[in-house]
């Protein structure tokens, strides 16, 4: 199976411009193309109000790039031709999955948050290097995979550090299981809660850096945009998201490669998180977890591993149903952490939900 390998590089001043410039003109081209998209809609919408809209395809959308930007904006040229390309490529995935519905319209990017682009071509690995078209070798911090297997790399920029992001092929391992089955219940609480009697607590790393970086912010709120001190506020601030983001994946790593590792079946609930996330009282800490990042970690690595997932119903009532004899009860407000059933048992909410595994039907984990 593939899997995505993401490591730091190791680049100097020289690299950093080529870094930078390449991402300016990935960037350039998505803002320039998503501005005429988005003017085609508009007048398709009030033109053909009712034929189908008529949308370029991203092959269209460069050969439009090369004829009318590319001329007015020789910088271009000291890209690679694979930036622009695959932003175009990129912006017409993200339209393709607006118009199902399943995300909403584009938004155009800013300079400094989410630099990215992705390069294809004559790429070599060796052990603490690689090389790309144009910038040539980089070096990284970490030995890389021999066995790569993709065609393109991604190179994306947090905070003041560049990190290269490439496909490589891995064996699924056989591990050896301790425990056979396991429910995990999540929490704001607790991140976890296995049906072992193992509480996890999260990470929240958010809560503990948020008053330092309500302090920065705050600082930088008066200072000259574009500025040299703006910058270097700027800078700050990237660098303590970046580093709440690690504590929670380092967190959230663990967790999940020691259930896949050492269960057999594990079962978890299917949650809308996005559906949490509009609770006004609760989305930080809802947030702060990452309920999100631990399914899709914990759904690849059941598969590496060798376990078995399931996912249950969204609607199953796992609070309320008693894990010693199936009653469910009327109601439990969120407000009463000690569930208490009319057959004796007396134990924690989330401990009860998560010990029923065998009341759970099988599902597929999508």
């Amino acid at each position: 199976m593939l899997l995505g390998f993401k490591t730091e590089l190791k680049v100097n001043n020289r690299q950093r411009t080529l870094l930078a410039k390449h991402a300016g003109t990935a960037r350039h081209a998505w803002n320039w193309a998503l501005d005429l998209t988005k003017a085609i809609l508009n007048n398709n919408k009030i033109c053909q109000p009712e034929n189908k809209i008529k949308f370029p395809t991203a092959i269209e959308l460069h050969k439009w790039l090369n004829r009318l930007v590319k001329p007015d904006n020789p910088w271009y040229y000291e890209s690679s031709k694979c930036a622009p390309q695959y932003a175009l490529r990129q912006l017409r995935d993200a339209w393709d999955r607006c118009f199902k519905k399943i995300a909403g319209s584009p938004k155009f990017k800013k300079k400094g948050k989410h630099d990215s682009f992705t390069l294809d071509g004559s790429i070599k690995v060796d052990h603490f290097k690689i090389k790309v078209p144009v910038i040539g070798w980089l070096r990284t911090y970490e030995r890389l995979p021999q066995n790569y297997q993709s065609k393109s790399v991604t190179i994306s920029r947090q905070a003041d550090r560049w990190f290269i992001s490439f496909k490589v092929e891995t064996e699924p391992t056989q591990t050896k299981k301790l425990t056979e089955n396991v429910g995990v219940d999540l929490g704001v609480l607790n991140l976890a809660t296995l049906s072992t009697g193992e509480v996890i607590e999260g990470a929240k790393s958010y809560r503990k850096y948020e008053k330092k970086l309500a302090r920065i912010q705050w600082l930088n709120r008066h200072k000259v945009i574009r500025s040299s001190n703006w910058k270097r506020a700027t800078v700050k601030i990237a660098r303590l998201h970046r580093r709440i983001a690690n504590i929670r994946k380092d967190t959230l790593h663990k967790l999940t490669t020691f259930l896949a590792k050492n269960h057999g079946k594990i079962v978890i609930e299917n949650l809308n998180v996005s559906g949490m996330l509009a609770s006004r009282k609760l989305a930080k800490a809802i947030a702060d977890m990452g309920f999100f990042e631990f399914r899709r970690q914990l759904d690849y690595k059941c598969k590496l591993y060798g376990s078995e997932l399931i996912v249950a119903d969204r609607w199953f009532a796992s609070s309320k149903t008693c894990s010693c004899c199936g009653q469910v009860k009327g109601s439990l407000p969120l407000s009463v952490r000690i569930f208490e059933c009319v057959c004796g048992l007396s134990i924690d909410r989330d401990l009860n939900a998560c010990q029923l595994v065998d009341w759970v039907k099988p599902t597929s984990p999508g």
